[in-house]
């Protein structure tokens, strides 16, 4: 094999690869890094649920953290393990 045969060979390798990526949706940024590209419709389903999920932590976070909640939520869980016990 000669060396234009060489190069040809390695040139038809990485389109065969680029087209494989390209239909399986696989990108890259300006940095190199691969992600794989999602549709709007897509995009902003996942940033709502994440949104509703941040809301969710903010208010467990401030469950957990209110001093007087706390005590009366420990209670209350005392409470329901002493009832589920036969």
């Amino acid at each position: 094999m000669g060396p234009f045969e060489m190069v040809i060979g390695i040139v038809l390798i990485v389109t065969i690869g680029s087209i494989i990526r390209a239909k399986h949706g696989i990108r890259r940024d300006r940095h190199g890094n691969d992600y794989v590209a999602a549709n709007d419709a897509e995009t902003k389903a996942l940033q709502a649920e994440i949104r509703a999920l941040k809301e969710r932590i903010h208010v467990l976070e401030r469950i957990a953290t209110d001093n007087n909640r706390a005590v009366s939520l420990d209670q209350e869980i005392e409470k329901l393990r002493d009832r589920s016990l036969p």
